[in-house]
């Protein structure tokens, strides 16, 4: 082994000493920035020693160099050790003076780095470029020392230079503007970037080492590259040096602790210098092509060290990315995110500082990118971040976040790594609770229905409630109802109030949805919710689980499915059954809570449905006070009980109609308080709606009723009431025409009782024909024209009946009931115009007559209705002017001006319901019979009502058949058995 040269010797115990003034000066308090300054210094000098170590062009004066560096390094260390014993005791004279000793060993060091001759560094002119800039730094060094006795910031004043650095390795780093574009080029970074020192070389792998170990010979190469140099000697004997030759008598690798150190040191200063350089690009009115540059050396930093890392988020470059993500250019976008993504990649810190200087919507915008790179990019930036949980509740508060990643998760046909990707985000955003309500809420119901049925107990109850909020979609909501019902179901039979409660809800949301009754059923809860209703009795719980299972029974007994095949208990009983009955009507008392009688009625509403139940219900509410709870429930202030109870009242009039007609009128408020007027500024509301149709499907011939509306003055209110309906916006309420519907059927039960002479005079009074004879054209409702249709025929039936031959005395007093045609003169009575139909005085408004109204038309015009109850209304309503009582020759002839025969022909070919074709062969009949020729040719000549005639017969019921028997005969298509035979 060779003899070691002076200088050799000499710079390795200098190396060894900076490193360990270095690591002192690291553990300073006191003045802590003065002495990290000071080792800043000495790091920087190193390298230049290992220059003067190991270059060919070694120069003659350089022990004298490291001889100078030596003395004033220990000078140095010294006085830093004597500094930290004192510290703590040290006053400020004392302070000062050692700092002002170090500024002196500082500059002394600079002094002997500038004797350093220029040929020493040979062709390396950016290493002479370094050193150059080292000394003129050194040389003007000034430490400034406070007054102020306790540890803090001291400033470091250098002559020359306008700007104080704060980063440990100061770069003046002063690039040439023009026009205020930054003109960043690769020369200008080689300008400011320290160069590589050939001893940070290996001389095996010509690359910078970054585990420097020495061999016995002295030479230091990369630790990896002489080990695999040594395995190729089968013989150790043979083993030589491969730089110098000599043979190598042991294999021992020393680390060389210094160069490691220094080559980090160069690697830490030169990427600061590199960053910085990439910010001002970044920072500037780059060009796009520049700001690429800065951010591929950047991500190249990033792949190189971890630390670097963190030096690029601490130099300021973040918030410039995140205005590089609102570049037009999408190259500089892709790359920004890449870069992104690298800054966050296995590092928490990172994903916080990203998240609180970029905006996650920007990214989150990205995925709707056209550019697919951008798209990948941004994704796998989320992917990232998705793994820290406060950045996960930041992904999922941005609007429409989730909403875009679910839609990209199930587009897998059309890019299959951004699917997989979107996947990945949703799985990690499911840590929060809050991301998975907001994944059900846009139709990823996954998460939480697994949750639900795998959670732990406090998840589950959470999922629950979620579960409960929200609004199920239609493509899901069977979905849900088949994964949830039965942990849902579980939590009602085994959990504690809260947790049933909470399941109740869910339960009640799921059931809204018709389509999932059936599946509810499957799973048991009809007998749940039976037993819940009339069995369960626990005196610490709620009354409201009643009212949620109720609630939940309503909901899929109005699904529509069979009522009496559904089980309510293990011992064959149904839902039609009494027992069920029974027990709903007990409860329904107004002693219940409202919400609970809601939801009772909506159960029998659908009871009474079933033929079986509908008895029972019948037989029960007859027999007991149940029908005075009902009807004393119209009273209630709870508007939504109020329609239930009027609905089911409703249900049930068909089957005890006079009973609850009776029950009304003794009720106090009652039946006068159903009806109200609509003020312009108020809607009209549902329980308006259901309370007039209630009075109008009460039978119209109970007297009772129909005196008490009399009597309470609501005809008035009834007429001024549709009057503001058809001329005022109120009929744009989704309720106007059922409401108006049910005015209309109040004022039809009237014409059915005109016996009684007080209704006769309300009917003359309000002129009840010119009412539906304007009805039955001023509106769209086909039921309106209906009811207006049956309101005439009434009125119609009684025109023979009042119409009468005038008398001629006592004018003055029969005057007032005179029809408009007819008038005085104060010296001759003029002969007075008859009704040629009714044979007397008539007139719309004092006998209901239906020409006098100018009816007829309008009933003509109803027969070409697609609604074959309106036509089957006005067919009737014509009819009573072909009666037997009134002149039927008369009433033929006139029909046949306005040509009603072709119309009641048209009715046959358009409908073929048996009501329709009944009342049509009865008129076409006594058209036959009384309308002479004209009737006659015009009937005949219908080719299409033969084949209608001979299916009615052969098809028809008994008097519809014989009818088209006559009328076969009439028209020659059947032959007279008139004729008597002698056999």
């Amino acid at each position: 082994m060779g003899k070691r040269s002076p200088v050799v010797g000499l710079a390795e115990s200098l190396l060894v000493s900076i490193s360990e003034i270095t690591a002192s000066v690291l553990r300073i308090d006191i003045e802590a920035e003065n002495f990290i300054e000071i080792g800043s210094y000495l790091y920087r000098i190193s390298p230049v020693i290992m220059e003067l170590q190991s270059s060919e062009n070694t120069p003659s004066n350089s022990i004298e160099i490291l001889q100078s560096l030596s003395q004033n390094i220990d000078l140095a260390k010294g006085l830093i050790q004597k500094f930290q014993k004192g510290s703590s005791s040290m006053l400020y004279p004392q302070t000062r003076n050692t700092m002002e000793q170090l500024e002196m060993v500082i500059k002394q060091m600079g002094v002997a780095l500038s004797l350093i001759p220029s040929s020493t560094y040979g062709d390396d002119e950016y290493v002479q470029i370094a050193v150059q800039s080292l000394v003129k730094e050194m040389k003007i060094a000034r430490f400034q020392v406070s007054e102020i006795e306790i540890p803090q910031q001291r400033q470091i004043v250098k002559e020359g230079l306008e700007e104080t650095e704060t980063d440990l390795y100061s770069v003046n780093l002063e690039v040439p503007m023009e026009n205020s574009l930054l003109s960043i080029t690769s020369a200008v970074v080689d300008q400011f970037v320290e160069p590589l020192y050939k001893t940070f070389y290996c001389p095996l792998t010509k690359k910078m080492m970054s585990d420097p170990v020495t061999i016995e010979s002295g030479v230091t190469y990369e630790r990896k590259a002489i080990t695999e140099w040594y395995h190729k000697f089968e013989n150790p004997e043979e083993i030589f040096c491969p730089k110098t030759g000599k043979k190598l008598g042991s294999r021992v690798l020393s680390t060389n602790r210094a160069l490691k150190a220094t080559i980090e040191e160069w690697e830490k200063r030169n990427e600061a210098t590199k960053i910085k350089i990439a910010r001002a690009a970044l920072s500037l009115d780059s060009t796009e092509l520049m700001v690429l540059e800065a951010l591929t050396d950047l991500q190249s930093m990033c792949r190189r060290k971890q630390y670097n890392k963190l030096q690029i988020r601490n130099f300021g470059i973040v918030p410039l990315l995140a205005k590089l993500l609102e570049c037009k250019d999408r190259s500089v976008r892709l790359a920004t995110l890449e870069l992104l993504q690298q800054l966050v990649e296995d590092d928490d810190e990172g994903k916080e500082m990203i998240e609180k200087t970029i905006e996650i919507s920007a990214i989150i915008k990205m995925l709707s990118s056209n550019h697919q790179p951008i798209r990948h990019a941004s994704l796998l930036l989320l992917l990232e971040l998705s793994k820290s949980q406060f950045v996960c509740d930041k992904i999922g508060s941005v609007t429409g976040g989730i909403l875009m990643l679910i839609k990209t998760k199930y587009r897998r046909s059309i890019d299959a790594f951004a699917s997989e990707k979107a996947g990945e985000i949703l799985k990690n955003l499911e840590i929060s609770s809050y991301n998975i309500k907001r994944m059900a809420e846009n139709g990823h119901w996954e998460p939480l229905l697994d949750q639900l049925i795998q959670g732990c107990e406090e998840m589950k109850m959470e999922m629950a409630s979620y579960l409960g909020e929200l609004i199920l979609g239609h493509d899901n909501k069977t979905y849900v109802a088949e994964r949830a019902s039965s942990a849902l179901i579980k939590m009602v039979r085994g959990g504690n109030s809260l947790t049933r409660n909470v399941a109740f809800k869910a339960l009640n949301q799921i059931s809204a949805h018709q389509s999932n009754g059936k599946i509810l059923v499957e799973a048991g809860l009809v007998q749940l919710m039976v037993e819940e209703i009339f069995a369960r009795v626990i005196h610490n719980e709620p009354m409201n689980s009643k009212n949620e299972a109720a609630s939940i029974l309503a909901n899929i007994l109005e699904s529509g499915l069979e009522i009496e095949n559904l089980q309510v208990n293990n011992h064959g009983r149904t839902m039609a059954s009494d027992y069920v009955v029974y027990n709903i009507i007990y409860m329904l008392k107004n002693s219940t809570p409202d919400e609970l009688n809601i939801n009772l009625i909506r159960i029998l509403l659908c009871l009474v449905k079933s033929p079986n139940s509908s008895v029972t219900i019948v037989s029960v509410v007859k027999e007991t006070e149940a029908s005075y709870d009902l009807i004393d429930l119209i009273n209630n202030p709870n508007e939504e009980l109020v329609v239930a109870s009027v609905k089911l009242l409703m249900s049930l009039s068909p089957f005890m109609g006079h009973t609850l007609a009776e029950r009304l009128c003794k009720t106090r408020g009652q039946p006068e308080s159903l009806i109200q007027s609509p003020l312009q500024t108020s809607p009209i509301t549902e329980k308006m709606a259901v309370s007039a149709n209630f009075l109008a499907k009460l039978p119209h011939q109970n007297l009772t009723i129909n005196l008490a509306l009399l009597h309470s003055k609501t005809v008035p209110v009834i007429l001024q009431s549709i009057d503001e309906i058809q001329r005022t916006s109120t009929r744009i309420s989704k309720y106007a025409s059922s409401y108006l519907e049910g005015l209309v059927g109040i004022l039809v039960r009237f014409t059915t009782t005109l016996y009684d002479y007080q209704i006769l005079l309300l009917a003359r009074t309000h002129n009840f024909t010119l009412v539906f004879t304007e009805l039955l054209m001023r509106t769209s409702s086909d039921e309106v024209q209906r009811l207006s249709a049956i309101g005439l025929e009434n009125l119609s039936s009684q025109s023979v009946i009042l119409s009468k031959k005038p008398q001629l005395s006592k004018t003055k007093n029969m005057k007032k009931f005179l029809p408009k045609c007819l008038t005085f003169n104060s010296s001759k009575p003029k002969k007075m115009n008859l009704c040629p139909v009714h044979r007397g005085a008539c007139s719309s408004q004092e006998t209901f007559c239906l020409v006098d109204a100018k009816a007829v038309e309008r009933l003509l015009a109803c027969l070409g209705h697609e609604n074959v109850g309106v036509v089957e209304a006005a067919l009737s309503a014509i009819s009573t002017l072909l009666d037997d009582k009134v002149d039927v020759d008369k009433s033929v002839s006139m029909l046949n001006e306005v040509d009603a025969i072709k119309q009641v022909l048209n009715v046959v070919k358009e409908h073929r319901e048996e009501g329709v074709w009944k009342k049509s062969f009865w008129v076409i009949e006594k058209f036959l019979m009384k309308g002479g020729d004209k009737s006659t040719s015009d009937i005949s000549q219908d080719k299409l009502l033969p084949a209608t005639l001979v299916s009615a017969f052969h098809h028809g019921e008994g008097s519809t058949s014989q009818m088209a028997e006559k009328i076969l005969r009439h028209l020659n298509k059947m032959p007279n058995f008139t004729t008597n035979f002698t056999m």
